[in-house]
Protein backbone atom coordinates (compact mmCIF):
# COMPACT_ATOMS: atom_id res chain seq x y z
CA UNK A 1 0.00 0.00 0.00
CA UNK A 2 1.47 3.33 -1.10
CA UNK A 3 1.54 6.29 1.31
CA UNK A 4 -1.16 8.11 -0.70
CA UNK A 5 -3.53 5.15 -0.66
CA UNK A 6 -6.26 5.50 1.99
CA UNK A 7 -6.51 2.66 4.50
CA UNK A 8 -9.06 -0.02 3.68
CA UNK A 9 -11.82 -0.05 6.25
CA UNK A 10 -13.59 -3.10 7.57
CA UNK A 11 -17.27 -3.44 6.55
CA UNK A 12 -18.78 -2.16 9.79
CA UNK A 13 -16.54 0.93 10.15
CA UNK A 14 -17.08 1.61 6.44
CA UNK A 15 -20.86 1.49 6.94
CA UNK A 16 -20.72 3.73 10.00
CA UNK A 17 -18.46 6.21 8.23
CA UNK A 18 -20.76 6.23 5.18
CA UNK A 19 -23.70 7.38 7.33
CA UNK A 20 -22.29 10.90 7.10
CA UNK A 21 -23.92 11.08 3.67
CA UNK A 22 -27.31 11.02 5.38
CA UNK A 23 -26.69 14.69 6.09
CA UNK A 24 -26.60 15.49 2.37
CA UNK A 25 -30.43 15.83 2.03
CA UNK A 26 -30.36 18.21 5.00
CA UNK A 27 -27.89 20.54 3.29
CA UNK A 28 -29.86 20.30 0.03
CA UNK A 29 -32.94 21.30 2.04
CA UNK A 30 -31.10 24.34 3.39
CA UNK A 31 -30.23 25.31 -0.19
CA UNK A 32 -33.95 25.19 -1.05
CA UNK A 33 -34.68 27.29 2.05
CA UNK A 34 -32.17 29.84 0.82
CA UNK A 35 -33.98 29.94 -2.53
CA UNK A 36 -37.17 30.80 -0.63
CA UNK A 37 -35.33 33.66 1.10
CA UNK A 38 -34.14 34.96 -2.28
CA UNK A 39 -37.72 35.00 -3.59
CA UNK A 40 -38.94 36.72 -0.40
CA UNK A 41 -36.17 39.33 -0.69
CA UNK A 42 -37.14 40.26 -4.23
CA UNK A 43 -40.85 40.38 -3.44
CA UNK A 44 -40.21 42.83 -0.59
CA UNK A 45 -37.84 44.88 -2.77
CA UNK A 46 -40.38 45.09 -5.60
CA UNK A 47 -43.09 46.20 -3.14
CA UNK A 48 -40.72 48.87 -1.79
CA UNK A 49 -40.01 50.19 -5.29
CA UNK A 50 -43.71 50.18 -6.15
CA UNK A 51 -44.55 52.03 -2.92
CA UNK A 52 -41.83 54.59 -3.70
CA UNK A 53 -43.59 55.25 -7.03
CA UNK A 54 -46.91 55.87 -5.27
CA UNK A 55 -48.58 52.45 -5.32
CA UNK A 56 -50.87 52.48 -2.28
CA UNK A 57 -51.60 48.74 -2.41
CA UNK A 58 -47.88 47.90 -2.29
CA UNK A 59 -47.48 50.34 0.60
CA UNK A 60 -50.19 48.63 2.62
CA UNK A 61 -48.59 45.24 1.95
CA UNK A 62 -45.27 46.59 3.27
CA UNK A 63 -46.88 48.15 6.34
CA UNK A 64 -48.64 44.87 7.14
CA UNK A 65 -45.52 42.74 6.59
CA UNK A 66 -43.32 44.84 8.87
CA UNK A 67 -46.05 45.25 11.50
CA UNK A 68 -45.73 49.02 11.52
CA UNK A 69 -48.25 50.96 13.59
CA UNK A 70 -47.91 54.75 13.39
CA UNK A 71 -48.20 56.77 16.55
CA UNK A 72 -51.72 58.12 17.24
CA UNK A 73 -52.49 61.73 16.50
CA UNK A 74 -52.89 64.42 19.15
CA UNK A 75 -56.61 63.64 19.37
CA UNK A 76 -55.79 60.01 20.22
CA UNK A 77 -57.13 58.58 16.95
CA UNK A 78 -55.01 56.09 15.08
CA UNK A 79 -53.81 57.31 11.70
CA UNK A 80 -53.07 55.05 8.76
CA UNK A 81 -50.00 55.20 6.55
CA UNK A 82 -50.87 57.03 3.34
CA UNK A 83 -47.38 57.59 1.95
CA UNK A 84 -43.95 56.04 2.20
CA UNK A 85 -42.14 57.63 5.13
CA UNK A 86 -38.65 57.28 6.56
CA UNK A 87 -39.70 54.87 9.29
CA UNK A 88 -41.35 52.46 6.86
CA UNK A 89 -38.33 52.61 4.53
CA UNK A 90 -35.97 51.95 7.45
CA UNK A 91 -38.01 49.00 8.70
CA UNK A 92 -38.24 47.46 5.22
CA UNK A 93 -34.50 47.92 4.58
CA UNK A 94 -33.68 46.39 7.96
CA UNK A 95 -35.89 43.46 6.99
CA UNK A 96 -33.95 43.07 3.74
CA UNK A 97 -30.66 43.21 5.65
CA UNK A 98 -32.05 40.58 8.00
CA UNK A 99 -32.77 38.30 5.02
CA UNK A 100 -29.22 38.81 3.71
CA UNK A 101 -27.68 38.00 7.10
CA UNK A 102 -29.78 34.86 7.45
CA UNK A 103 -28.71 33.89 3.93
CA UNK A 104 -25.07 34.40 4.95
CA UNK A 105 -25.73 32.19 7.96
CA UNK A 106 -27.16 29.51 5.68
CA UNK A 107 -24.07 29.69 3.45
CA UNK A 108 -21.80 29.19 6.46
CA UNK A 109 -23.85 26.23 7.68
CA UNK A 110 -24.09 24.62 4.24
CA UNK A 111 -20.47 25.05 3.14
CA UNK A 112 -18.82 24.77 6.54
CA UNK A 113 -21.01 21.92 7.71
CA UNK A 114 -20.57 19.92 4.51
CA UNK A 115 -16.80 20.47 4.56
CA UNK A 116 -16.55 19.52 8.24
CA UNK A 117 -18.98 16.63 8.58
CA UNK A 118 -19.57 15.15 5.11
CA UNK A 119 -16.82 15.50 2.53
CA UNK A 120 -14.10 17.82 1.27
CA UNK A 121 -15.08 20.41 -1.31
CA UNK A 122 -11.53 20.59 -2.75
CA UNK A 123 -11.61 24.38 -3.08
CA UNK A 124 -7.90 24.87 -2.39
CA UNK A 125 -6.53 27.38 -4.88
CA UNK A 126 -9.97 28.52 -6.03
CA UNK A 127 -10.14 32.30 -6.20
CA UNK A 128 -13.59 32.38 -4.58
CA UNK A 129 -12.71 30.09 -1.68
CA UNK A 130 -14.03 31.66 1.55
CA UNK A 131 -11.21 32.87 3.79
CA UNK A 132 -12.68 31.18 6.86
CA UNK A 133 -13.03 27.80 5.14
CA UNK A 134 -9.30 27.09 5.20
CA UNK A 135 -9.28 26.75 8.99
CA UNK A 136 -12.88 25.78 9.71
CA UNK A 137 -13.75 23.04 12.19
CA UNK A 138 -16.70 22.26 14.41
CA UNK A 139 -15.51 24.68 17.12
CA UNK A 140 -14.79 27.57 14.74
CA UNK A 141 -18.10 26.97 12.99
CA UNK A 142 -19.99 27.24 16.28
CA UNK A 143 -18.31 30.58 17.10
CA UNK A 144 -19.05 31.99 13.65
CA UNK A 145 -22.66 30.86 13.87
CA UNK A 146 -22.93 32.47 17.30
CA UNK A 147 -21.66 35.82 16.03
CA UNK A 148 -23.98 35.61 13.00
CA UNK A 149 -26.96 34.96 15.28
CA UNK A 150 -26.00 38.02 17.34
CA UNK A 151 -26.03 40.14 14.18
CA UNK A 152 -29.45 38.81 13.19
CA UNK A 153 -30.78 39.39 16.70
CA UNK A 154 -29.41 42.95 16.64
CA UNK A 155 -31.34 43.68 13.44
CA UNK A 156 -34.55 42.30 14.97
CA UNK A 157 -34.02 44.32 18.14
CA UNK A 158 -33.38 47.50 16.17
CA UNK A 159 -36.55 46.95 14.16
CA UNK A 160 -38.48 46.49 17.41
CA UNK A 161 -37.08 49.69 18.94
CA UNK A 162 -37.87 51.71 15.81
CA UNK A 163 -41.47 50.47 15.94
CA UNK A 164 -41.61 50.45 19.76
CA UNK A 165 -45.14 51.93 19.85
CA UNK A 166 -46.49 48.66 18.43
CA UNK A 167 -45.04 46.51 21.21
CA UNK A 168 -45.72 46.07 24.89
CA UNK A 169 -43.01 46.96 27.41
CA UNK A 170 -42.67 43.28 28.39
CA UNK A 171 -41.99 42.33 24.76
CA UNK A 172 -39.24 44.96 24.55
CA UNK A 173 -37.73 43.76 27.81
CA UNK A 174 -37.76 40.08 26.82
CA UNK A 175 -36.30 40.75 23.38
CA UNK A 176 -33.47 42.72 24.99
CA UNK A 177 -32.81 39.95 27.52
CA UNK A 178 -32.82 37.29 24.81
CA UNK A 179 -30.37 39.34 22.75
CA UNK A 180 -28.10 39.66 25.80
CA UNK A 181 -28.36 35.88 26.31
CA UNK A 182 -27.21 35.34 22.70
CA UNK A 183 -24.33 37.74 23.31
CA UNK A 184 -23.21 35.99 26.50
CA UNK A 185 -23.47 32.58 24.81
CA UNK A 186 -21.32 33.70 21.86
CA UNK A 187 -18.71 35.18 24.21
CA UNK A 188 -18.65 31.92 26.18
CA UNK A 189 -18.19 29.88 22.99
CA UNK A 190 -15.37 32.17 21.85
CA UNK A 191 -13.69 31.95 25.27
CA UNK A 192 -13.89 28.15 25.34
CA UNK A 193 -12.59 27.99 21.77
CA UNK A 194 -9.65 30.15 22.81
CA UNK A 195 -8.85 27.97 25.82
CA UNK A 196 -8.84 24.62 24.01
CA UNK A 197 -5.74 25.25 21.82
CA UNK A 198 -3.89 26.64 24.83
CA UNK A 199 -4.67 23.51 26.88
CA UNK A 200 -3.58 21.30 23.97
CA UNK A 201 -0.32 23.26 23.68
CA UNK A 202 0.27 23.00 27.46
CA UNK A 203 -0.14 19.22 27.35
Amino acid sequence: MTPNTPPRLRPLPRLIFATRWLQLPLYLGLILAQCVYVVHFWIELVHLLQAAMGDGHALQILVQSIGYHPAPSDSGAATGVTSLNETVIMLVVLGLIDVVMISNLLVMVIIGGYETFVSRLDLEGHRDQPEWLSHVNASVLKVKLGTAIIGISSIHLLRTFINADAYDAKVLMWQTLIHLAFLVSALALAYVDRLLPQRAADH
